[in-house]
């Protein structure tokens, strides 16, 4: 599976995005190799270069992470940083050994940020008619070397235009951090499609200088026909 899109502000485009996951072989065991990348272009990469790629080895049998890479470039930040889940050796909790802080004892059921996205997506969007609007969904996340909880509060269906088609979508907004991006807890929306691929159609963040969106402009090798809305 792969989608691709781009970055909006305002009317502006200003950058390209993938999200992508495949099958791969690492010492003859099969492993899910999800990975998702930014990066500015046009009149944006001149004034501010971003290149962003965050990869993640998923264990297809837990559908938890075996490693992680976060490879952030920002401008002048530079930010290489490579995360080993054990979960052997402790059996009331997995072990995170980071190449920038050392070893750190976390739960056990422990997701980074890209396969507790796709965890939400397999395990929790296909029962999602036992949640109503306001119910919340908890999980947690190891990212920047630190635990990192993620809230999806569900709020409602509704209909999303793309240049990909117009497709019936939940919608979720993650509790942010009120404080120096966000005015609200409720600053950042999710969009995903309402059939059987619960495929990321849109999001949107809305921080003290503007709207930033990312709109899907197509896909590739989704397990099961997208549902466009035709009329």
């Amino acid at each position: 599976e792969k989608v691709f899109y781009t970055i909006h502000y305002g009317v502006i485009t200003g950058g390209e995005a993938t999200l992508d996951i495949k099958r791969e072989y690492i010492e003859g065991k099969e492993l899910w190799h999800a990975t998702m990348d930014s990066r500015t272009t046009g009149m944006a990469d001149v004034l501010f270069k971003v290149l962003d790629i965050y990869e993640t080895f998923i264990d297809p049998s837990t559908e938890l992470p075996v490693k992680s890479i976060r490879n952030a470039n920002e401008g002048r930040y530079h930010r290489y940083n490579v995360n080993i889940f054990d979960r052997k050796t402790r059996s009331d909790s997995t072990i995170v050994q980071s190449n920038l802080s050392g070893n750190h004892v976390t739960p056990l059921g422990i997701h980074d940020i890209i396969s507790c996205f796709y965890y939400f997506r397999n395990n929790h969007l296909p029962n999602i008619s036992k949640n109503k609007p306001g119910d919340v969904i908890s999980m947690t996340t190891w990212f920047t070397d630190e635990l990192y909880p993620i809230r999806m509060k569900y709020i409602t269906t509704e209909v999303v235009k793309t240049k990909a088609g117009k497709f019936l979508c939940h919608k979720f907004n993650p509790v942010t951090e009120v404080g120096r991006l966000f005015k609200t807890q409720e600053d950042v929306s999710f969009w995903f499609s309402a059939d059987k691929n619960f495929l990321p159609v849109k999001i949107r963040f809305d921080i003290f200088v503007g709207a930033f969106t990312v709109d899907m402009v197509s896909y590739e090798g989704t397990v099961y026909p997208m549902e466009i809305i035709t009329k």
